[in-house]
């Protein structure tokens, strides 16, 4: 869905680039308007909106749209893991030890029973 909505997108910011660049600008007819009596002044009538205008309009709106939605599908994303990560999860369990199978193991030959060997003196 994220990749669908990158499309639309580009091909609006592209849309809105194109439209725009291809448009008549209002400051185009200002020289002529200081002397040639034009009838369309600098903050005259501009007329009825043409194809170009109204599809800039659009393109704009789907740019916006797309925009927030971007926006959302970037802050509901999951974090992202890594290649040491994924493999974490292949580790096995640790089994819990049964207290009937442990074998008693005998001191070492140094050890004396009853020594106090450990403890802290006085």
């Amino acid at each position: 869905m994220e990749t669908l909505v990158w499309v639309i997108h580009i091909i609006a910011a592209l849309g809105v680039i194109g439209l725009v660049l291809m448009q008549h600008g209002k400051g185009a007819d200002m020289g002529a308007a200081f002397g040639s009596g034009a009838s369309g002044s600098l903050f005259g009538s501009t007329g009825s909106s043409n194809f170009l205008s109204r599809a800039t309009a659009i393109f704009a709106t789907l740019f916006f749209l797309t925009s927030l939605g971007l926006t959302y599908f970037s802050s509901h994303k999951t974090r992202s893991v890594g290649l040491m990560e994924s493999h974490k999860s292949v580790v096995q369990p640790v089994l819990p030890v049964d207290a009937a199978k442990v074998v008693p193991v005998a001191p070492a030959q140094g050890d004396v029973a009853g020594s106090k060997a450990g403890e802290i003196p006085k």
